[in-house]
Protein backbone atom coordinates (compact mmCIF):
# COMPACT_ATOMS: atom_id res chain seq x y z
CA UNK A 1 0.00 0.00 0.00
CA UNK A 2 2.89 2.40 1.13
CA UNK A 3 4.32 1.73 -2.49
CA UNK A 4 1.30 2.31 -4.12
CA UNK A 5 0.61 5.51 -2.36
CA UNK A 6 4.03 6.91 -2.63
CA UNK A 7 3.95 6.30 -6.94
CA UNK A 8 0.31 8.11 -6.64
CA UNK A 9 2.12 10.83 -5.43
CA UNK A 10 5.28 10.65 -8.16
CA UNK A 11 3.24 12.38 -10.89
CA UNK A 12 1.54 15.25 -9.37
CA UNK A 13 5.39 16.02 -8.17
CA UNK A 14 7.04 15.74 -11.28
CA UNK A 15 4.26 17.49 -12.88
CA UNK A 16 4.32 20.40 -10.41
CA UNK A 17 8.48 20.65 -10.13
CA UNK A 18 8.57 20.86 -14.04
CA UNK A 19 6.29 23.42 -14.14
CA UNK A 20 7.80 25.48 -10.96
CA UNK A 21 10.76 25.32 -13.02
CA UNK A 22 9.53 27.17 -16.24
CA UNK A 23 7.94 29.59 -14.01
CA UNK A 24 11.23 30.45 -12.98
CA UNK A 25 12.89 30.27 -16.21
CA UNK A 26 9.98 32.64 -17.08
CA UNK A 27 10.86 35.34 -14.71
CA UNK A 28 14.31 35.52 -15.17
CA UNK A 29 14.05 35.70 -19.08
CA UNK A 30 11.06 37.93 -19.38
CA UNK A 31 12.32 39.17 -22.78
CA UNK A 32 12.57 36.23 -24.25
CA UNK A 33 9.27 34.67 -23.09
CA UNK A 34 7.42 38.13 -24.24
CA UNK A 35 9.23 37.40 -27.94
CA UNK A 36 8.16 33.40 -27.88
CA UNK A 37 4.59 34.56 -26.89
CA UNK A 38 4.51 37.11 -29.43
CA UNK A 39 5.70 34.54 -32.68
CA UNK A 40 3.60 32.05 -31.52
CA UNK A 41 0.36 34.26 -31.61
CA UNK A 42 1.39 35.80 -34.78
CA UNK A 43 1.59 31.86 -36.46
CA UNK A 44 -1.86 31.78 -34.88
CA UNK A 45 -3.44 34.96 -35.65
CA UNK A 46 -1.87 34.88 -39.39
CA UNK A 47 -1.79 31.30 -40.11
CA UNK A 48 -3.93 29.04 -38.43
CA UNK A 49 -7.02 30.84 -37.39
CA UNK A 50 -7.74 32.14 -40.92
CA UNK A 51 -6.79 28.70 -42.77
CA UNK A 52 -8.88 26.55 -40.13
CA UNK A 53 -11.47 28.47 -38.97
CA UNK A 54 -13.47 28.14 -42.23
CA UNK A 55 -12.90 24.01 -42.19
CA UNK A 56 -14.01 23.99 -38.54
CA UNK A 57 -17.09 25.72 -39.09
CA UNK A 58 -18.33 23.97 -42.91
CA UNK A 59 -17.44 20.73 -41.26
CA UNK A 60 -19.59 21.14 -37.81
CA UNK A 61 -22.48 22.40 -40.52
CA UNK A 62 -22.48 19.66 -42.63
CA UNK A 63 -22.81 17.46 -39.75
CA UNK A 64 -26.00 19.07 -38.64
CA UNK A 65 -27.25 19.04 -42.53
CA UNK A 66 -26.77 15.70 -42.91
CA UNK A 67 -24.37 15.60 -45.61
CA UNK A 68 -21.77 13.82 -43.85
CA UNK A 69 -24.19 11.14 -43.37
CA UNK A 70 -24.84 11.12 -47.54
CA UNK A 71 -20.96 10.72 -47.89
CA UNK A 72 -21.21 7.93 -45.34
CA UNK A 73 -23.20 5.44 -47.23
CA UNK A 74 -21.97 6.71 -50.62
CA UNK A 75 -18.18 6.23 -49.11
CA UNK A 76 -18.62 2.30 -47.41
CA UNK A 77 -18.05 -0.11 -50.20
CA UNK A 78 -15.05 1.62 -50.24
CA UNK A 79 -14.00 2.54 -46.72
CA UNK A 80 -14.44 -0.66 -45.00
CA UNK A 81 -12.88 -3.53 -47.46
CA UNK A 82 -9.72 -0.81 -47.52
CA UNK A 83 -8.84 0.91 -44.36
CA UNK A 84 -12.17 -0.82 -41.75
CA UNK A 85 -13.75 1.93 -41.28
CA UNK A 86 -17.17 3.31 -42.09
CA UNK A 87 -18.01 5.11 -44.94
CA UNK A 88 -18.47 7.96 -42.80
CA UNK A 89 -15.11 7.67 -42.45
CA UNK A 90 -14.44 9.04 -46.02
CA UNK A 91 -15.69 12.59 -45.32
CA UNK A 92 -13.36 12.99 -42.41
CA UNK A 93 -10.23 11.54 -45.24
CA UNK A 94 -11.33 14.50 -47.45
CA UNK A 95 -11.50 17.05 -45.21
CA UNK A 96 -8.50 15.87 -43.26
CA UNK A 97 -5.99 15.71 -46.58
CA UNK A 98 -7.46 19.32 -47.80
CA UNK A 99 -7.67 21.77 -44.70
CA UNK A 100 -4.14 19.90 -42.98
CA UNK A 101 -3.97 19.29 -39.08
CA UNK A 102 -5.96 19.04 -36.65
CA UNK A 103 -9.17 18.78 -38.87
CA UNK A 104 -8.94 14.81 -39.21
CA UNK A 105 -8.64 14.13 -35.55
CA UNK A 106 -11.40 17.24 -34.62
CA UNK A 107 -14.12 15.38 -37.10
CA UNK A 108 -13.23 11.98 -35.64
CA UNK A 109 -13.78 12.67 -32.39
CA UNK A 110 -17.20 14.49 -33.16
CA UNK A 111 -18.06 11.17 -34.90
CA UNK A 112 -17.03 9.02 -31.52
CA UNK A 113 -18.74 11.46 -29.60
CA UNK A 114 -22.07 10.60 -31.87
CA UNK A 115 -21.47 7.02 -31.21
CA UNK A 116 -21.13 6.66 -35.38
CA UNK A 117 -17.70 5.00 -35.41
CA UNK A 118 -16.15 2.71 -32.28
CA UNK A 119 -13.38 3.92 -30.01
CA UNK A 120 -11.11 1.28 -32.44
CA UNK A 121 -12.17 2.88 -36.13
CA UNK A 122 -11.71 6.25 -34.45
CA UNK A 123 -8.07 5.61 -33.64
CA UNK A 124 -7.52 3.74 -37.56
CA UNK A 125 -9.29 6.78 -38.44
CA UNK A 126 -7.33 9.99 -36.56
CA UNK A 127 -4.00 8.16 -37.46
CA UNK A 128 -3.96 8.61 -40.91
CA UNK A 129 -5.97 12.12 -41.33
CA UNK A 130 -3.40 13.78 -39.24
CA UNK A 131 -1.65 15.26 -42.48
CA UNK A 132 -0.34 19.07 -43.97
CA UNK A 133 -2.88 21.01 -45.82
CA UNK A 134 -1.15 21.53 -50.00
CA UNK A 135 -0.99 24.88 -49.60
CA UNK A 136 1.43 24.80 -46.57
CA UNK A 137 2.97 22.01 -48.08
CA UNK A 138 3.55 23.66 -51.90
CA UNK A 139 3.17 27.52 -50.94
CA UNK A 140 5.14 27.60 -47.48
CA UNK A 141 7.65 24.86 -47.84
CA UNK A 142 8.00 24.45 -51.12
CA UNK A 143 8.09 27.97 -52.80
CA UNK A 144 9.07 29.90 -49.65
CA UNK A 145 11.32 27.66 -47.86
CA UNK A 146 12.87 25.87 -50.49
CA UNK A 147 13.14 28.41 -53.55
CA UNK A 148 11.81 25.37 -56.04
CA UNK A 149 8.36 25.33 -56.20
CA UNK A 150 9.29 21.81 -58.26
CA UNK A 151 9.65 19.95 -55.37
CA UNK A 152 6.19 20.05 -54.26
CA UNK A 153 5.50 17.09 -56.48
CA UNK A 154 8.04 14.96 -54.19
CA UNK A 155 6.76 16.14 -50.97
CA UNK A 156 3.19 15.14 -51.75
CA UNK A 157 3.62 12.11 -53.10
CA UNK A 158 6.01 11.47 -50.26
CA UNK A 159 3.84 12.87 -47.16
CA UNK A 160 0.09 11.89 -48.44
CA UNK A 161 1.07 8.46 -50.04
CA UNK A 162 2.71 7.18 -46.78
CA UNK A 163 0.09 9.18 -44.84
CA UNK A 164 -2.50 6.35 -47.06
CA UNK A 165 -0.34 3.70 -46.73
CA UNK A 166 -0.27 4.35 -42.44
CA UNK A 167 -3.94 4.01 -43.11
CA UNK A 168 -4.40 0.63 -44.63
CA UNK A 169 -1.50 -0.45 -42.30
CA UNK A 170 -3.58 0.68 -39.34
CA UNK A 171 -6.38 -1.37 -40.58
CA UNK A 172 -4.91 -4.13 -38.94
CA UNK A 173 -4.76 -2.54 -35.83
CA UNK A 174 -7.51 -4.04 -33.10
CA UNK A 175 -7.71 -6.80 -35.71
CA UNK A 176 -10.80 -8.57 -33.26
CA UNK A 177 -12.32 -5.58 -32.21
CA UNK A 178 -16.15 -5.15 -33.84
CA UNK A 179 -16.87 -3.01 -36.55
CA UNK A 180 -19.43 -0.52 -36.60
CA UNK A 181 -22.75 -2.15 -38.14
CA UNK A 182 -23.75 -0.58 -41.77
CA UNK A 183 -26.82 0.57 -40.24
CA UNK A 184 -25.10 2.18 -37.43
CA UNK A 185 -23.22 5.45 -39.40
CA UNK A 186 -26.71 6.35 -39.93
CA UNK A 187 -29.18 7.88 -36.85
CA UNK A 188 -31.94 6.45 -39.06
CA UNK A 189 -33.62 2.90 -38.47
CA UNK A 190 -35.29 2.55 -41.48
CA UNK A 191 -32.24 2.77 -43.69
CA UNK A 192 -32.05 -0.90 -43.09
CA UNK A 193 -35.57 -1.36 -44.78
CA UNK A 194 -34.63 -0.06 -48.19
CA UNK A 195 -30.93 -2.05 -47.91
CA UNK A 196 -31.37 -3.75 -51.16
CA UNK A 197 -32.17 -0.44 -53.11
CA UNK A 198 -29.53 1.96 -55.19
CA UNK A 199 -26.88 3.22 -53.14
CA UNK A 200 -27.85 6.79 -53.70
CA UNK A 201 -31.02 6.67 -52.77
CA UNK A 202 -30.32 5.03 -49.57
CA UNK A 203 -27.57 8.05 -49.16
CA UNK A 204 -30.69 9.90 -49.52
CA UNK A 205 -32.23 8.59 -46.97
CA UNK A 206 -29.70 8.48 -44.52
CA UNK A 207 -28.81 12.67 -45.18
CA UNK A 208 -33.04 12.80 -44.95
CA UNK A 209 -33.00 11.13 -41.60
CA UNK A 210 -29.96 12.25 -39.87
CA UNK A 211 -31.30 16.16 -40.96
CA UNK A 212 -34.98 15.43 -38.99
CA UNK A 213 -33.06 13.81 -35.92
CA UNK A 214 -31.07 16.90 -35.72
CA UNK A 215 -33.56 19.14 -35.82
CA UNK A 216 -31.94 22.10 -35.22
CA UNK A 217 -33.38 25.70 -37.20
CA UNK A 218 -30.78 26.83 -39.39
CA UNK A 219 -29.23 29.65 -37.60
CA UNK A 220 -29.09 27.61 -34.34
CA UNK A 221 -26.78 25.35 -36.03
CA UNK A 222 -24.54 28.32 -37.71
CA UNK A 223 -24.24 29.30 -34.11
CA UNK A 224 -23.37 26.40 -32.76
CA UNK A 225 -21.01 25.72 -35.51
CA UNK A 226 -19.16 29.07 -35.00
CA UNK A 227 -19.22 28.55 -31.15
CA UNK A 228 -17.53 25.46 -31.25
CA UNK A 229 -15.37 26.18 -33.74
CA UNK A 230 -14.08 29.22 -32.12
CA UNK A 231 -13.11 27.65 -28.63
CA UNK A 232 -11.18 24.97 -30.12
CA UNK A 233 -9.45 27.53 -32.14
CA UNK A 234 -8.40 29.21 -28.89
CA UNK A 235 -7.28 26.18 -27.14
CA UNK A 236 -5.12 25.21 -30.73
CA UNK A 237 -3.59 29.01 -30.61
CA UNK A 238 -2.82 28.62 -26.76
CA UNK A 239 -0.76 25.00 -27.52
CA UNK A 240 1.22 27.19 -30.25
CA UNK A 241 2.19 29.88 -28.05
CA UNK A 242 3.28 27.51 -25.38
CA UNK A 243 5.13 25.41 -27.44
CA UNK A 244 6.82 28.70 -28.83
CA UNK A 245 8.20 29.47 -25.79
CA UNK A 246 8.94 26.38 -24.42
CA UNK A 247 11.45 25.87 -26.98
CA UNK A 248 13.19 29.58 -26.88
CA UNK A 249 13.47 28.79 -22.55
CA UNK A 250 14.79 25.30 -23.52
CA UNK A 251 17.27 27.45 -25.93
CA UNK A 252 17.79 30.32 -23.48
CA UNK A 253 19.06 27.59 -20.63
CA UNK A 254 21.49 25.49 -23.19
CA UNK A 255 19.22 22.32 -23.45
CA UNK A 256 18.22 22.49 -27.63
CA UNK A 257 22.01 23.53 -28.30
CA UNK A 258 23.27 20.43 -26.31
CA UNK A 259 20.93 18.26 -28.13
CA UNK A 260 21.54 19.43 -31.29
CA UNK A 261 24.82 19.13 -31.22
CA UNK A 262 24.26 15.03 -29.98
CA UNK A 263 22.12 14.86 -32.64
CA UNK A 264 24.92 16.16 -34.94
CA UNK A 265 27.54 13.27 -33.78
CA UNK A 266 24.19 10.82 -34.64
CA UNK A 267 23.63 12.41 -38.35
CA UNK A 268 27.55 11.83 -38.72
CA UNK A 269 27.03 8.23 -37.88
CA UNK A 270 24.87 7.61 -40.68
CA UNK A 271 26.97 9.74 -42.83
CA UNK A 272 24.91 12.54 -42.97
CA UNK A 273 25.03 16.23 -43.24
CA UNK A 274 25.11 17.73 -39.34
CA UNK A 275 23.48 20.51 -40.90
CA UNK A 276 20.65 19.04 -40.81
CA UNK A 277 20.35 19.17 -36.73
CA UNK A 278 18.37 22.01 -36.56
CA UNK A 279 15.80 20.78 -38.84
CA UNK A 280 15.09 17.62 -36.99
CA UNK A 281 15.53 19.19 -33.83
CA UNK A 282 12.98 21.75 -34.54
CA UNK A 283 10.62 19.88 -36.40
CA UNK A 284 10.29 17.38 -32.85
CA UNK A 285 8.86 20.62 -31.69
CA UNK A 286 6.95 22.81 -34.10
CA UNK A 287 6.49 21.25 -37.96
CA UNK A 288 7.10 25.02 -39.38
CA UNK A 289 10.63 25.49 -37.19
CA UNK A 290 11.62 22.55 -38.94
CA UNK A 291 10.65 22.66 -42.15
CA UNK A 292 12.15 26.37 -43.03
CA UNK A 293 15.20 25.03 -41.08
CA UNK A 294 15.39 22.36 -43.63
CA UNK A 295 15.27 24.87 -46.54
CA UNK A 296 18.17 26.68 -44.73
CA UNK A 297 20.38 23.41 -44.27
CA UNK A 298 21.67 24.60 -48.28
CA UNK A 299 25.32 22.73 -47.44
CA UNK A 300 23.17 19.04 -46.79
CA UNK A 301 22.12 19.29 -50.25
CA UNK A 302 18.73 19.62 -51.57
CA UNK A 303 18.39 15.52 -51.79
CA UNK A 304 18.69 15.49 -47.98
CA UNK A 305 17.24 18.62 -47.26
CA UNK A 306 13.67 17.31 -49.16
CA UNK A 307 14.05 13.53 -46.79
CA UNK A 308 14.08 15.67 -43.59
CA UNK A 309 11.34 18.12 -44.81
CA UNK A 310 9.29 14.93 -45.33
CA UNK A 311 10.02 13.60 -41.92
CA UNK A 312 8.73 17.56 -40.02
CA UNK A 313 5.96 17.58 -42.43
CA UNK A 314 4.87 13.90 -41.34
CA UNK A 315 5.92 13.90 -37.58
CA UNK A 316 3.79 17.55 -37.56
CA UNK A 317 5.67 18.21 -33.96
CA UNK A 318 4.82 18.02 -30.50
CA UNK A 319 2.43 21.48 -30.85
CA UNK A 320 -0.02 19.35 -33.14
CA UNK A 321 0.54 16.22 -31.01
CA UNK A 322 -0.42 18.35 -27.90
CA UNK A 323 -3.56 19.86 -30.59
CA UNK A 324 -4.55 16.33 -31.24
CA UNK A 325 -4.39 15.22 -27.50
CA UNK A 326 -6.37 18.05 -26.40
CA UNK A 327 -9.36 17.20 -28.69
CA UNK A 328 -9.10 13.12 -28.51
CA UNK A 329 -9.54 13.90 -24.73
CA UNK A 330 -13.14 15.04 -25.60
CA UNK A 331 -14.26 11.50 -26.00
CA UNK A 332 -12.21 8.12 -25.47
CA UNK A 333 -9.66 8.11 -27.99
CA UNK A 334 -6.54 7.24 -26.98
CA UNK A 335 -3.13 8.89 -27.59
CA UNK A 336 -0.34 6.02 -28.33
CA UNK A 337 -1.93 4.52 -31.69
CA UNK A 338 -1.84 8.05 -32.98
CA UNK A 339 1.68 8.14 -31.80
CA UNK A 340 3.03 5.15 -33.25
CA UNK A 341 1.15 6.01 -36.59
CA UNK A 342 3.09 9.46 -36.63
CA UNK A 343 6.25 7.33 -36.38
CA UNK A 344 5.46 5.04 -39.19
CA UNK A 345 4.34 7.68 -41.32
CA UNK A 346 7.43 10.32 -40.33
CA UNK A 347 9.92 7.08 -41.67
CA UNK A 348 7.58 5.91 -44.22
CA UNK A 349 7.92 9.64 -45.67
CA UNK A 350 11.23 10.21 -45.23
CA UNK A 351 12.54 6.90 -47.10
CA UNK A 352 9.38 7.42 -50.03
CA UNK A 353 11.30 10.76 -50.22
CA UNK A 354 14.70 9.26 -50.56
CA UNK A 355 13.73 7.22 -53.24
CA UNK A 356 11.19 9.90 -54.98
CA UNK A 357 13.34 12.39 -55.63
CA UNK A 358 16.01 11.33 -58.12
CA UNK A 359 13.11 10.11 -60.12
CA UNK A 360 10.95 13.64 -59.91
CA UNK A 361 13.78 15.99 -60.18
CA UNK A 362 13.87 15.88 -63.94
CA UNK A 363 9.93 17.15 -63.68
CA UNK A 364 10.96 20.29 -61.62
CA UNK A 365 10.92 23.06 -64.17
CA UNK A 366 7.94 21.93 -65.47
CA UNK A 367 5.79 21.82 -62.44
CA UNK A 368 7.63 25.25 -61.85
CA UNK A 369 5.68 27.19 -64.22
CA UNK A 370 2.63 25.18 -63.69
CA UNK A 371 2.34 26.25 -60.57
CA UNK A 372 0.62 29.24 -59.58
CA UNK A 373 3.15 30.75 -56.99
CA UNK A 374 5.97 32.72 -58.48
CA UNK A 375 9.01 34.30 -56.58
CA UNK A 376 10.71 32.97 -54.09
CA UNK A 377 10.31 34.76 -51.34
CA UNK A 378 8.83 34.20 -47.73
CA UNK A 379 6.54 36.63 -48.40
CA UNK A 380 4.76 35.25 -51.60
CA UNK A 381 1.07 35.75 -50.60
CA UNK A 382 -0.25 38.02 -47.40
CA UNK A 383 -1.77 35.52 -44.63
CA UNK A 384 -5.57 36.45 -45.36
CA UNK A 385 -4.38 35.50 -48.98
CA UNK A 386 -2.52 32.30 -48.08
CA UNK A 387 -6.18 31.80 -45.60
CA UNK A 388 -8.01 32.27 -48.86
CA UNK A 389 -5.77 30.36 -51.22
CA UNK A 390 -5.89 27.12 -48.61
CA UNK A 391 -9.56 27.45 -48.56
CA UNK A 392 -10.06 27.32 -52.00
CA UNK A 393 -7.61 24.85 -52.81
CA UNK A 394 -8.70 22.40 -49.92
CA UNK A 395 -12.26 22.45 -51.12
CA UNK A 396 -11.14 21.56 -54.47
CA UNK A 397 -9.35 19.15 -53.80
CA UNK A 398 -11.60 18.09 -51.14
CA UNK A 399 -14.50 17.30 -53.92
CA UNK A 400 -12.30 15.80 -56.02
CA UNK A 401 -11.30 13.18 -53.89
CA UNK A 402 -15.21 12.58 -53.01
CA UNK A 403 -15.96 12.34 -56.28
CA UNK A 404 -13.36 9.56 -57.31
CA UNK A 405 -14.22 7.59 -54.26
CA UNK A 406 -17.80 7.86 -55.58
CA UNK A 407 -17.01 6.86 -58.35
CA UNK A 408 -15.11 3.56 -57.28
CA UNK A 409 -18.19 3.21 -54.56
CA UNK A 410 -20.45 3.19 -57.93
CA UNK A 411 -18.38 0.57 -59.93
CA UNK A 412 -18.41 -1.50 -56.57
CA UNK A 413 -22.03 -1.16 -55.86
CA UNK A 414 -22.59 -2.08 -59.71
CA UNK A 415 -20.70 -5.43 -59.48
CA UNK A 416 -22.42 -6.56 -56.81
CA UNK A 417 -25.86 -5.65 -58.35
CA UNK A 418 -24.99 -7.66 -61.37
CA UNK A 419 -23.95 -11.01 -59.46
CA UNK A 420 -26.78 -11.30 -57.93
Amino acid sequence: MKRRTSRSYLAPLLIAGVCGLFLILMAAHPSTVLDAATRGLSIWWDVLFPSLLPFFIISEALLGFGIVHFIGTLLDPVMRPLFRIPGIGGFVVAMGYASGYPVGAKLTTRLRIQNLITREEGERLVAFTTSSDPIFLIGAVAVSFFGNAGLALTLALAHYGSGLLVGIVMRFYAPHAPLTPMDNTSPAKGVGNIKGTFIFRRAFHAMHEARKQDGRPLGTLLKEAVDSSLKLMIVVGGLVVFFSVVMDLLAVIGIMPFWEHLLQLLLQTFHLSPDLAPAFTGGLFEVTLGAKSAGAAVSAGTHAQVVAAAWVLSWAGLSVHAQIASIMNQSDLRYMPFLFARLVHSVGAAVAAYWLYPLLMRLEPQLSTWLPYQGHSAAWMSPWETAWSSMRVGLVLAALFFILMCLISFLIETMRLNRR
